[in-house]
């Protein structure tokens, strides 16, 4: 049996950080172990709190085949007010098992982890969707952890963006991104007081909003051949949604908890407006047009907590970044 490992946050990100291309071909491996039926992946778990509205903690549990054979769990919390104490909105811990025993194998703080696996399938749907790694424009609506993220991902991925354009409702928030992408990254920044302007002719759209219900409902919000980055998943009307292009990276997933294409089956009665999945595409058994605006939806699936976990671990135990405790379970004997 492996000995037990725990890996703190500073570890984690010192993994993540030098490892970002790579975790993309990660997310993309998962996706397409998922797809093609070398996975366990249950709905996700929701826990929410009567008296604190809008506040949620998750479980996702997983397990995904291949090179990688382990199961496991994530938990990760949303508490929006977090934000008011400068602290961020969501935290988030992994645990491991061991495929043959059961037994978990490791702890890891998954804050970095969440965002990182959110941000690299964004930012592979956005290569899929424009078929490329350049942008005259991308927009982030919402200025936040899983935005800069993002933002960093692109780097990464070594794409070609002449500007990003940035809008918040909190001017603070927008105008800290800016400075952080004009003094951190390559790229090149503005700020767009209205969402309008923000969304108006740029060639992606990123939403990484903490929006509850769709604010934007305007018919004609976007463009065809736009790419949308529905990450958020509930900045979208239904109308909206319903008119566009549309890859899920789990159908079933995606089409529940009142997300934008939730929302839009529901008013339609059908799915007929899903044109597939994110492994669909990459496998081209689907195509997308010019003649809609194209969003991406992803739901967030727990075999990619696993994939990226996973290697994670193993690039923290090589590199001696992790904590063992060989006596964690203390006695293993069964019979004395």
């Amino acid at each position: 049996m492996p000995p037990f490992h725990i890996i703190n946050g500073r570890n984690v990100e010192a993994v993540i950080s030098s490892s970002r291309n790579q975790l993309v071909d990660w997310v993309k491996e998962a996706y397409l172990l998922h797809a093609g039926g070398a996975s366990v992946n249950p709905d996700s778990y929701f826990l929410n709190f009567p008296q604190k509205p809008g506040t949620r903690i998750i479980a996702l549990p997983a397990f995904l085949g291949g090179d990688y054979g382990a199961a496991g769990i994530k938990w990760v919390s949303s508490f929006p007010s977090n934000i008011e104490r400068n602290i961020p909105r969501a935290s988030a811990t992994l645990i491991l098992n061991d495929y043959e025993t059961g037994y978990p194998f490791a702890f890891l703080e998954a804050s970095r982890i969440s965002a990182a696996r959110t941000a690299a399938s964004a930012v592979l749907g956005a290569e899929e969707l424009t078929g490329s790694r350049s942008a005259r424009t991308v927009s982030v609506i919402g200025a936040g952890v899983i935005a800069r993220t993002v933002v960093d991902f692109f780097e990464a991925r070594e794409w070609s963006v002449d500007k990003f354009l940035i809008h918040d409702r909190k001017a603070q928030y927008m105008e800290s991104l800016a400075r952080y992408v004009n003094s951190s990254t390559p790229y090149h920044s503005d700020t767009r007081s209205s969402l309008e302007s923000a969304i108006s002719g740029s060639d992606v759209v990123v939403l990484t909003t903490t929006a509850g219900t769709p604010h934007i409902t305007q018919p004609g919000a976007f463009s065809n051949g736009q790419v949308v980055l529905n990450i958020s998943l509930r900045d979208i009307g239904p109308e909206i949604v319903a008119a566009s292009h549309n890859v899920l990276d789990d159908v079933d997933h995606c089409l529940k908890a009142n997300t934008s294409p939730h929302l839009a089956e529901q008013l339609l009665g059908h799915r007929d407006f899903i044109d597939g999945s994110l492994p669909e595409l990459m496998t081209r058994k689907i195509e997308v047009g010019e003649d809609k605006p194209k969003i991406f939806s992803p739901f967030g699936l727990g075999v990619l907590d696993l994939a990226v976990g996973l290697n994670v671990y193993r690039a923290a135990v090589e590199r001696g970044l992790s904590t063992e405790l060989a006596d964690f379970f203390g006695d293993l004997t069964r019979w004395p």
